[in-house]
């Protein structure tokens, strides 16, 4: 199993950016696809980006444009550069990894990330109107 540590989150006003960075503890083959998610208050969890080992990258359609999901060459960094963020961008931000879950087409699935094993503790993020 990895560990997995976000940073990054905090309040800013709408249009404004945010970066948000995820370490893992170690590299494993199959926690080398990752990607974010995100929840509001009495909302489901929701992917937002993912990335696979490859480097190939996909979003929800929510952020498409304005996001943009990256890692380093070591695959234990994850980053999320967040741009022109919305009021309805607010939430809790969890990094998450699982190869078999990503590229078996499920990551954006409804209720995937129940079933996917390492996560983060999440970081908050606030934008005001």
């Amino acid at each position: 199993q990895v560990q997995l540590v976000e940073s990054g989150g905090g309040s800013v006003q709408a249009g404004g950016s945010l970066r948000l960075s995820c370490v893992a503890s170690k590299y494993t083959y199959a926690s080398a696809c990752k990607g974010w998610f995100r929840q509001a208050p009495g909302q489901e969890r929701e992917a937002v980006a993912a990335i696979n080992r490859e480097g190939l990258v996909s979003y929800g359609d929510s952020v498409k444009g304005r996001f943009t999901v990256s890692q380093d060459k070591a695959k234990t960094t994850l980053y999320l550069q967040m741009d022109d963020l919305k009021p309805e961008d607010s939430g809790m931000y969890y990094c998450a990894a699982d190869c078999g879950i990503m590229l078996g087409g499920s990551w954006f699935s409804p209720g995937a990330w129940s079933i996917i094993r390492d996560w983060g503790q999440g970081t908050q993020v606030s934008v005001s109107s």
